[in-house]
């Protein structure tokens, strides 16, 4: 996993927590068409996201304003990942928003100015 790097606060986190099922439909090749898809989308800084081998997963992503999260909701092919997501890939999830007011980061290999 690669951590996400910011440039300057405030922005906003979009915090998805899943549980999957077994289920396994093309999950893989429609999570890598959003990744795709997300990466080129107006306000989107970026992502982390990690998953166990139970099941679990947390993906978070970064947004200049809540405008574009919005935009990103209703994207018509991130719909019908959603629609997919609630009918086969996954148990349960819990979607929240946040805005990021301040961080703190610790990387002794980065080269800050």
């Amino acid at each position: 996993m690669n951590l996400f790097k910011t440039s300057k606060t405030p922005y906003y986190a979009v915090i998805f927590t899943s549980e999957r099922t077994e289920i396994d439909r093309r999950y893989d090749e429609m999570a890598d068409e959003m990744m795709e898809l997300v990466s080129k989308q107006k306000g989107f800084l970026g992502a982390e996201s990690v998953r166990g081998e139970d099941g679990l997963g947390i993906t978070v992503s970064y947004w200049d304003s809540l405008d574009s999260i919005q935009n990103w909701k209703e994207n018509v092919r991130h719909q019908i990942a959603q629609e997919k997501g609630k009918t086969e890939w996954y148990k349960r999830f819990t979607t929240r928003i946040c805005k990021v007011e301040r961080e703190t980061i610790f990387d002794p290999d980065a080269k800050y100015k």
